[in-house]
């Protein structure tokens, strides 16, 4: 049996999964926590994934081995390849000030769009290569080489100073269309030109673990989330994690002026069209702990509720919002009635705004020219049956739910599987189910009316 394992260095943990390269059969899996906060030394990053390669019991005896990571993290190198400074994460917002000043100083969103398909928002590596330079001269000055999260451990690894389609497109200074960096762009942010990752295509080979174990070129979490499911052209992915994402594998790039879809790159070659935003799985949090009940009891509440709750509508800004792009908003709570104040109709409430924020980029995919001839629901928060039962609701469409499973690290060994034996591998990972209901517009209709109208710190 040849073994192959996968990485997901998401925000909030380090998961590695070990399958067999043949069948994908999950043979042994590890978890470690990493530290909060928006901001983390790359360090912390090393001693989770050892520490879950060792609940995973080890990697001796692995053929191949890829990282999937969090898109976007800043990590700075010095000349001798040291961290200059503790990353920046995607949900970092204090960059947003420095966004808006890349968008303008390039000449607008259509500018940015053209040249590497998306509209930088806070998020993005290259805002914060901006608000470093602004802030922290030094640090930008001693900043020799600039990589991501998912670089950054395949270099300890054992890789070369790589990185891959998907994760390149999503610093603001690489253009899936043109398959190339963006210098200018990264000067324009840095204030100097530094060096940066190698682009690899979806089935390179990175370099070798001192093991011996071949080494994948990895990916954005997203796009290793796709190819975890398998995800194929006409299925549109809406992931339900500590951050919430809408996507789809597509043919063509994208470029929205707007800024509400950002144009990534997938891991299979293709494009991956997606909209981000900043509250999604912790929005239940909140609700939950506001209410004082745990995750089963949530959902219980929420679907003894009337759709549309009453009238009682959440804007879930809890951290600020990415799309839209509204970094300093906060959480509102719209409607309330005294028949209405009940904990059933404010976990209803819950739901429907998370739901409705993300059925907006569902919309914005659709005006990109994107066929939606299925919706997978995937991510922590798909484990709530009443986040399952209400999603066809507001989306308005049938919705299928996999297994629970690691996708973006069975993504990342898909890829190392991928690399090894010289073929995509489509394994089957588990079956899936199907929710479906009668639509309900005009829970959509109402929320928008709110959308809006939120407070700002």
């Amino acid at each position: 049996m040849t073994l192959v394992a996968g990485v997901d260095s998401s925000t909030q943990a380090c998961k590695v999964v070990i399958r067999d390269a043949d069948s994908g059969a999950l043979i042994r899996q590890g978890r470690a926590p990493h530290p909060d906060g928006t901001e983390v030394d790359p360090a912390a990053w090393w001693t989770a994934l050892q520490a879950a390669v060792a609940e995973a019991g080890g990697l001796d005896d692995v053929a191949a081995i890829a990282v999937g990571g969090q898109q976007h993290g800043m990590v700075c190198l010095d000349e001798q390849g040291s961290v200059v400074r503790p990353a920046l994460l995607w949900n970092d917002t204090r960059s947003a000030r420095a966004g808006a000043e890349l968008v303008a100083e390039l000449g607008g969103p259509q500018a940015w769009a053209d040249a590497v398909g998306s509209v930088p928002l806070a998020s993005f590596t290259v805002t914060k290569l901006r608000w470093l330079a602004s802030h922290e001269p030094e640090a930008a000055a001693r900043t020799a080489a600039v990589c991501l999260p998912h670089d950054w451990l395949s270099g300890r690894l054992g890789a070369d100073f790589i990185t891959d389609r998907s994760d390149a497109s999503g610093t603001g200074y690489w253009s899936p269309g043109t398959g190339s960096y963006r210098r200018d762009l990264l000067q324009l942010a840095l204030g100097h030109d530094a060096e940066l990752p190698r682009v690899l295509g979806p089935a390179e080979k990175a370099g070798e673990t001192a093991l011996g174990a071949v080494i994948g070129p990895g990916a954005g979490d997203n796009a290793a989330a796709s190819l975890g499911i398998d995800a194929v052209p006409g299925d549109v992915v809406v992931s339900i994690g500590t951050s919430g994402t809408v996507f789809a594998t597509t043919s063509a790039p994208t470029a929205d002026a707007s800024g509400i879809v950002a144009g990534f790159a997938s891991a299979t070659g293709d494009f991956l069209p997606l909209i981000a935003t900043l509250n999604a799985a912790r929005v239940l949090d909140a609700a939950a702990r506001i209410l004082g009940v745990d995750h089963t009891r949530l959902a219980e509440l929420a679907l003894s509720a009337p759709p549309g709750a009453g009238g009682l509508r959440l804007v879930p800004y809890f951290e600020g919002e990415r799309t839209p792009d509204r970094p300093d908003a906060t959480a509102a709570l719209h409607g309330m009635q005294l028949a209405n104040s009940t904990p059933a109709h404010l976990a209803r409430a819950a739901v429907e705004g998370l739901l409705c924020g993300l059925a907006d980029g569902l919309d914005a995919l659709v005006v990109q020219g994107v066929g939606i001839d299925r919706v997978v629901l995937v991510g922590g928060g798909a484990r709530s049956e009443a986040v399952r039962r209400i999603a066809p609701l507001i989306f308005g469409r049938p919705v299928t739910v996999p297994e629970p499973g690691e996708y973006v690290a069975d993504g990342a060994a898909r890829q190392a599987a991928w690399v090894l034996i010289g073929e995509r591998p489509h394994w089957q990972l588990g079956q899936a189910e199907t929710f479906e209901g009668a639509p309900t517009p005009e829970v959509r209709a109402r929320y928008a009316e709110v959308r809006d109208l939120t407070a700002v710190r």
